[in-house]
Order: structure tokens, then C-alpha cells, then sequence
């Protein structure tokens, strides 16, 4: 029979004819940017032969996809390196991560900075080599008999069957389909000088990597993320296109450590992590305190103005409120420990009366429930807005606390909002649009939105009610005109929730507030309305924490304004300072004139010389300082310098006070 010696394919949407065994890298060869294709939606090789009726894509290496791979394959150029310095090292799993990608190995000594610079230099021999990565589709006694001396690999193809569960990055090595071992290939002798189990795709060869790489750390990590497993040593690195992306990504990496709210929070003296108290529990000073309270005492204005009415619960209950909630079947391992109390023992040992469970807290929502619950409630009092700064504590893992952002003592600004299926839509619509405005006043301003919806594994409730509240939702965020990208399974046990996802000044993402839509613990909760007709209805609850916490928000607001915060939030607005001590009466009277309209104003009356005290102002991040000597008491007037080094001389007091008040009043500086 004769053999088709072409095929029909699409590439980018459009039909053409190309030979018979045409592979990506024939197709593309032009295109020196293209470093994989998408085959029918897939990540492909450049060298994998194309079939009849393949959709085909380029995926050039700054897209984000060839981003991912560029940094797989240079993980693998790592893994090379480490081998050759170590013989002796046991390969773990290296897959790519945001901004980068890391390798986990077993060594007998943790590698060094010295061993980084090292191996970073041995990395660029190999790609200099331009050895060609080759993908070889193998069974499983072929992997087993080339990974002999990777334990830790013969385990992966132990648990291919599932691996999408078995643990921290397990699918980038096996997972479903062909079983494949990339080999870095001698372009000289032809030979393969390293390999490793993976799933790729890979980069045509390691020159496409140039030296835009670098490694960034190493750290302890344990194999599969399983702290009960064997621990090893894990190098992060980071890829990019060009040099010039690298050296740029380089500096908003030493920008963001400059942000680092856990540095500012001691420089400025904010707040601080006491080890007597215990990991993940805060304390706040006093200029931590100004802002901290500026930020609620504003958040309850608004939240006034908006209907919302005022709740206080307590930080324990019995363990039976989270029995009912379903905290307790589905929360229990975020939550602190019991406390057995109030048994009664008699004389001779024998309980009189049991003792019971007392829970710290994770959650304000059932306690909501039980407000809502303490009396009848009709069709008028909805919809019924409950808020309040409540503290909870959750049992995070030492490993995950991280300064403000990751406690585990918060303060939720919670909020629990009840209202009928017939005011569902507005009062979500309502939601959202309070929660945007509200974070654009605290100077967020870029937004996405994100729907989680039903974890099958972990729900409670009917797939029908589940559905109902997920398409209302996603109605609501499409409304909103905001991107909306999916989070498939992320929701909590009892409801789909959109939540707002805004980024800070670097550009990175913080999840921000969050609007969850609940049929299910009302139910549980029986909660009950009179309706118009007489008859008793369940009302909708919808949960909604606008900061996340206050603790949390405090932390991304410092860091997003790099501890300058705006004058309406810094703890000192204004520091007065006289050039010479003679001058220090005129400046109190200046001051005393400020702080009558409420601004947070003082005079630097310190021993320091006049420049000195300058640069502690701006080192102290204060919006305005005030400057006056001879020519300025006379005219009754001061300097006015900004935090930006600019400076308006002679403005008479009256309107440097007025210029203040606005610009605290209004939030405009």
C-alpha cells in the first residue's frame, strides 16, 4: 500500500499541508523564539513528530508557558551541576514555581553560598556545551533500571497511579500517560551525559538558557512536603529570558526586601513578635497602635454609613458550636487545641459532673448564627448586616507564620449579612461594591477577582444549592467588569466565594477581601425569618471579611507603601523642627495649632544638630516637617517640606495648617 507522504495540520488557526513526520522545530524553524508548541492544547517537545489533524501553537520563551519551561529545564542544568560537584547526591523533585524553580536533593552537607556560586558557574559550562535535551518514552522496569541509583525517583514511579495526590510536585515528574526520562545529550560525542524521570516539555537544547539564570538560596525541605518524611536540601534559582529581565526582576526582589513589613515593622517601630508570647502572635506599639486604630476607626465609619450594625463575641465557646457549624469535621486541623473544663470531682474521685471542650475561636460565623438566632426575626429586619472586629486564632504550622501576613492571632473585620434569596443578587452586588471602594480608600487600586467553587472532597449541602450559589456569584463578579479567573475547588466546606485580589505597588498579588455565599449553615443552624405571608423562610448568608484581618492588611499596606504611609495613616504627621534652640516656643505655638485640629503633630527638640534632625524626619518617613528660623518667626510663617525633599519657604502658618487638615481629612497625601 502506498505511504501518505503529507498531512493536513493547523497551526494557529489556519489549515496547511507539511511532509509526513514533520516535527514543531521544522514548522517553527524561522521562529528562533519558539522553544515548545501546544499540540491540541498540550505542551510539546519541538522535536516530537506532528499528526494528522494536529492543532498546533507556538510557545515563544518570554509567554508564560515558555517561561515555565525555561525554568524546568534550567532546574535540570542545576541538578546536572549539583551531581558533578556531589557525586553522591540523591535526586529529589525540581519542578518550575513563580519567578523561578527549585530542586530538592539528598546530600550529606547542606549546600553553602559558597557551593551556589560554584555550582552557578558549573551551570554555565553545561549550557555553554549546548547539549540537547532528549525525551525517550520508556516502560517502567527501562525507568526503574536508569533511576537504579535514585531512590527517591523509584519511589515516584511507585505512586504514578496517583499522583496528582501523592504529594508536593509529584505530577511533574509521573502522572498520567507515557512514562518519559529526558537526557541531556553531548552535542560532540552524540552521548548522554545526565538524565532524569520527568514529564517534561524541555527546552531544544540548554543554550536557549544564556546566562540569565541565578540561584537564590538554599533551604532545609522535606521530600514530598511531608514533615514526617525524609528531610533534604532544597536550591531555588530563578530563569529569564534576557539578562536585562533578570537584572530587573534582581531589583524588584531587593526592592521587596526593602518592603520587608517584618524590617520596617522595627525600623519605624510599628509592632514585633515577642518570643515570650509564642510564634505568630503580634504585639503592636504605639505608632503600630495610630495606625492600626486609624484603619478600623475609618472601616467602622464606612461600615456605618453602609447599614452594617455592630456585634461583640466572645474568643471561646463549647466545642459543640463547631460541632454544628461543621468546623470540627472539616476545620479541626487549623484549629488550637481544646481546653477541658468545668468538671466537677467529688472527695473520693468520682465525677460529678463531666467536664466539656472549650474551642479558641477560627471562625466568627457560628457565633453570628447564634445573635441572629436569639429572638424572631422578620422579612423587615432583612437584610440584617452584622459586623465585627473579632479576634480568632488559628493553629498554623511554625513553618507557614510569616510576620503580619501568616498569624495566629487576628483580628477579622467579619462581617455576616442575612438577607432574602429575593435580595441575594443586590445585596452581593452591594457587597462588592463596598469592599472595592472601600480598599481603594487605603490606596489599592488594581483588582481581579477569583471564584472558588466546590471542592468535591470537602462540601457540605446539595449540588443543587452548591450550583445555584456558585452561578450567582459569577454573575455578580462578571457584572462587576473585573477580570474573573477561576479557582476550581477552592471554596470552604459550606459555600463558593469570589475574593479580591489586588496588587500592591511591586505588582504582586494579595488575596484581599472575601464575599462567601451560604445556603448550608443556616440550614444547620436552622435559622429561621417570618416572610410576608406568614410562613417561616431560611435566609441566605453571605460571610464577608473585608481586610482578611487587620493584622494581615496592616502587614501588605506597609510593605505596599514601603512604611511611608499616607499622612491620613502615619503615626506622627507632622515634626516641627526649629533651626536653633531659640525658636523651639515658636514652634510649639505651631504645633499647638495642629493638634487642635486633630493632627498628630511634635517638635523636634532634641540635642541633634539641625541636619540631623532633618534626616531623621525623612528617615522616620513623615509626611510634612515644618521648618522655622528668624525670618520665618517674624513673618509668621514656617518652611514646608515634603517627604519627597521638596520645600515651600515662607508659608505663613495659618496656611500651612490649613494645607495639613485638607490633606489629612481628604486622604490626598
Amino acid at each position: 500500500m502506498p505511504v501518505d507522504t503529507q498531512i493536513t495540520i493547523n497551526v494557529d488557526g489556519e489549515t496547511t499541508t507539511v511532509a509526513t513526520g514533520t516535527t514543531g522545530a521544522e514548522l517553527f524553524f524561522e521562529r528562533r523564539d519558539v522553544v515548545v508548541a501546544r499540540v491540541n492544547g498540550v505542551l510539546t517537545d519541538l522535536d516530537s513528530p506532528l499528526e494528522e489533524g494536529a492543532a498546533v501553537e507556538p510557545v515563544t520563551l518570554d509567554s508564560p508557558d515558555g517561561l515555565n519551561v525555561l525554568r524546568h529545564s534550567t532546574a535540570h542544568v542545576m541538578a546536572q551541576a549539583v551531581q558533578q560537584l556531589r557525586p553522591d547526591a540523591k535526586l529529589g523533585i525540581g519542578p518550575y514555581i513563580t519567578d523561578g524553580f527549585y530542586f530538592d536533593f539528598d546530600v550529606a552537607e547542606p549546600f553553602t553560598p559558597e557551593d551556589l556560586k560554584t555550582l552557578e558557574k558549573m551551570m554555565q559550562k553545561i549550557i555553554n556545551q549546548n547539549q540537547k535535551f532528549a525525551r525517550r518514552v520508556v516502560s517502567e522496569d527501562e525507568a526503574r533500571e536508569a533511576m537504579a541509583n535514585e531512590p527517591y525517583k523509584l519511589e515516584l514511579l511507585g505512586k504514578k497511579s496517583d499522583a496528582d495526590t501523592a504529594g508536593e510536585g509529584v505530577n511533574v515528574e509521573v502522572g498520567a500517560g507515557d512514562i518519559t526520562i529526558y537526557a541531556n545529550i553531548d552535542r560532540k560525542s552524540g552521548e548522554e551525559v545526565w538524565c532524569d524521570l520527568c514529564r517534561g516539555p524541555h527546552l531544544p537544547n540548554t543554550k536557549l538558557i544564556s546566562n540569565a539564570f541565578a540561584l537564590t538560596r538554599s533551604s532545609a525541605a522535606y521530600w514530598l512536603g511531608n514533615q514526617k518524611n525524609q528531610q533534604l536540601q532544597r536550591i531555588y534559582g530563578t530563569a529569564w529570558p534576557t539578562k536585562d529581565a533578570l537584572k530587573a526582576y534582581q531589583e524588584r526582589i531587593a526592592e521587596a526586601e526593602r518592603r520587608d513589613h517584618r524590617k520596617l515593622g522595627v525600623e519605624l517601630d510599628l509592632f514585633s513578635f515577642p518570643d515570650e508570647l509564642g510564634s505568630g502572635l503580634p504585639v503592636f506599639h504605639p505608632k503600630g497602635g495610630i495606625i492600626r486604630k486609624e484603619m478600623e476607626d475609618y472601616s467602622r465609619k464606612r461600615h456605618v454609613e453602609a447599614g452594617y450594625e455592630f456585634v461583640y463575641t466572645p474568643h471561646i465557646t463549647k466545642a459543640n458550636l463547631y460541632e454544628v457549624s461543621g468546623h470540627l469535621d472539616w476545620y479541626r486541623d487549623g484549629m488550637f487545641p481544646p481546653m477541658h473544663v468545668d468538671a466537677e470531682i467529688g472527695e473520693d474521685g468520682e465525677v460529678r459532673k463531666p467536664g466539656q471542650d472549650y474551642y479558641l475561636k477560627p471562625m466568627n460565623c457560628p457565633m453570628h448564627n447564634l445573635i441572629f438566632r436569639s429572638r424572631g426575626r422578620s422579612y423587615r429586619e432583612l437584610p440584617l448586616r452584622l459586623f465585627e472586629f473579632g479576634s480568632v486564632y488559628r493553629y498554623e504550622k511554625s513553618g507557614v507564620i510569616h510576620g503580619l501576613t501568616r498569624v495566629r492571632g487576628m483580628t477579622q473585620d467579619d462581617a455576616h449579612i442575612y438577607c432574602t434569596k429575593e435580595q441575594m443578587k443586590d445585596e452581593l452586588t452591594n457587597t462588592l461594591n463596598f469592599v472595592l471602594s472601600l480598599l481603594k480608600d487605603y490606596g489599592l487600586n488594581d483588582f481581579y477577582l477569583e471564584l472558588s467553587t466546590k471542592d468535591p472532597e470537602k462540601f457540605v449541602g446539595s449540588d443543587d444549592v452548591w450550583e445555584e450559589a456558585t452561578a450567582t456569584l459569577a454573575e455578580v463578579a462578571t457584572a462587576s467588569g473585573l477580570e474573573l479567573v477561576a479557582d476550581p475547588g477552592g471554596a470552604a466546606f459550606y459555600g463558593p466565594k469570589i475574593s479580591v485580589q489586588a496588587k500592591d505597588a511591586l505588582g504582586r498579588t494579595w488575596q484581599m477581601s472575601t464575599i462567601q455565599l451560604d445556603f448550608n449553615l443556616p440550614e444547620r443552624f436552622e435559622l429561621e425569618y417570618q416572610a410576608a405571608d406568614g410562613t417561616r423562610q431560611r435566609p441566605v448568608m453571605i460571610h464577608r471579611a473585608l481586610f482578611g484581618s487587620v493584622e494581615r492588611f496592616m502587614g501588605v499596606l506597609t510593605e505596599h507603601y514601603a512604611g511611608a504611609f499616607p499622612a491620613w495613616l502615619s503615626p506622627v504627621q507632622v515634626v516641627a523642627i526649629p533651626v536653633a534652640e531659640a525658636f523651639n516656643d515658636y514652634m510649639f505655638d505651631v504645633v499647638a495649632q495642629l493638634k487642635k485640629e486633630g493632627i498628630r503633630a511634635e517638635v523636634d527638640v532634641s540635642s541633634d544638630r539641625f541636619p540631623k534632625k532633618i534626616r531623621t524626619a525623612s528617615k522616620d518617613k513623615v509626611p510634612f516637617v515644618l521648618i522655622a528660623g528668624g525670618d520665618d518667626a517674624d513673618a509668621k510663617a514656617v518652611s514646608f517640606r515634603f517627604r519627597d525633599g521638596s520645600q515651600d519657604n515662607g508659608v505663613p502658618v495659618e496656611e500651612a495648617v490649613a494645607r495639613i487638615v485638607e490633606a489629612v481629612r481628604n486622604r490626598t497625601a
